[in-house]
C-alpha cells in the first residue's frame, strides 16, 4: 500500500528534459565521458523546480536531475486563467526573457527551453521573448527568475495591510 501511495506521488510531476550535455574529462588513459542533464519538474499548478543532474550514464543523470529538481521547487503566482499576473524580465548570466501576460486562448508562446518552464508550471496562455543569448541554461534560470519575481493584487495587497480593491 505505502509503494502504492508513494508512485502516485511521483505522478503528480510534470518532468521535462530541457538539455543533456556529454562532457570529457581528459585523463593519463584517455578520456572519460560523462553527461551533464538540464531538468525542469513542476506540478502544472504553480510550482516549478530545475536543476542540473551529472553522471556517468544518461539514466542515472536524468534522476539525479529529477530529485534535485524536486528539492528545489518554488511556488508562482498565477492568475484564474492560467497566466502571468504582469510583464516581467528574467536575468541569468548573459540570459534575459521578456515574459508578457496574454488572453485566453492564446497558447504558450514561447522557445524550447522556456516552454519547458512555462508548461510544467501550469501556465496556459503567455508571450515570451529571449534576448542576448540562446543558451538553454540560462534561459531555463531566466524564466525561473523571472517567474519568482511576479506578484499577484491580492499578493500584495495583504502585504500593504489593504484589501485588493482599494490598489
Amino acid at each position: 500500500m505505502e509503494k502504492v501511495n508513494q508512485e502516485k506521488k511521483e505522478k503528480e510531476f510534470i518532468e521535462k528534459i530541457v538539455n543533456i550535455n556529454r562532457v570529457a574529462k581528459v585523463v593519463k588513459g584517455g578520456k572519460r565521458f560523462g553527461f551533464s542533464t538540464l531538468i525542469v519538474v513542476g506540478d502544472g499548478n504553480g510550482r516549478v523546480g530545475v536543476a542540473i543532474g551529472k553522471a556517468n550514464d544518461v539514466r542515472s543523470s536524468v534522476e539525479k536531475g529529477i530529485s534535485k529538481a524536486k528539492e528545489n521547487m518554488v511556488k508562482v503566482q498565477l492568475t484564474e486563467d492560467y497566466t502571468i499576473p504582469h510583464t516581467i524580465i528574467g536575468r541569468f548570466g548573459a540570459g534575459k526573457i521578456i515574459l508578457k501576460p496574454a488572453g485566453p486562448g492564446t497558447g504558450v508562446l514561447a522557445g524550447g527551453p522556456a516552454r519547458a518552464v512555462l508548461t510544467a508550471v501550469g501556465v496556459k496562455n503567455i508571450l515570451t521573448k529571449c534576448l542576448r543569448t540562446r543558451n538553454p541554461l540560462n534561459v531555463v534560470y531566466a524564466t525561473i527568475d523571472g517567474l519568482k519575481k511576479l506578484k499577484t493584487r491580492e499578493y500584495i495587497a495583504q502585504i500593504r495591510g489593504k484589501s485588493a480593491e482599494k490598489l
